[in-house]
């Protein structure tokens, strides 16, 4: 699947499933421990404002830290749909891809940057998915993609502190459980 493509489906699937939220369910536990649903969300709307100025060539500094904070406001639904939607014209930008950005551990390309917004677009709607009880299934071509990306970045990202321990699954486990445990999260979780 193409990048842009793939990244696009990720986001808005993701902004759907923030929409399906119930307003008793964004103080509910995710399979992030340390985040309610809230919490979670803005992370993502967070990724999702740095990404623009970054794939525009902003420098972090010049960045700094104008997107902390709640970014949610009294329009959570809304904030999101927004901040995916600048965040995917970003990238979709005539050459968004073929440009550097900077990010807290070096100057990277804008592709792999995307790959791991893909992924973190694609494993946390799994986890809105699973506290807020709609359907858990991955899109096939999302966990395609992700599922292929994510060995090479498994170490770094376990290292680095991004994801927790392996969970373990069985050998015969769908390629969607395997990728949810790789990443640190149970299948069956429940809250």
């Amino acid at each position: 699947m193409e990048l842009t493509a793939a990244y696009q489906r990720a986001l808005r699937g993701f902004a759907d499933q923030v929409a399906r939220i119930r307003p008793d369910q964004w103080s509910a536990p995710t399979p992030c421990t340390d985040w309610t649903v809230r919490d979670l969300v803005n992370h993502l709307v967070y990724e999702d404002r740095w990404s623009v100025p970054l794939i525009n060539g902003a420098s972090l500094g010049s960045v700094g830290n104008r997107f902390e904070g709640d970014l949610l406001g009294a329009d959570p639904v809304g904030a999101a749909q927004d901040a995916s939607a600048e965040s995917v014209a970003a990238v979709r930008a005539s050459g968004a891809l073929s440009r550097d950005v900077e990010l807290s551990f070096g100057v990277t390309p804008a592709e792999e940057y995307v790959r791991q917004l893909l992924a973190d677009h694609v494993v946390h709607g799994w986890d809105i998915a699973a506290a807020t009880g709609q359907d858990r299934d991955l899109d096939d071509d999302l966990l395609q993609e992700v599922a292929a990306w994510f060995p090479a970045n498994e170490d770094a990202y376990r290292s680095g502190g991004a994801i927790g321990a392996a969970v373990e699954v069985p050998s015969n486990a769908t390629a969607q459980d395997k990728l949810i445990a790789a990443f640190g999260r149970n299948p069956r979780w429940i809250a």
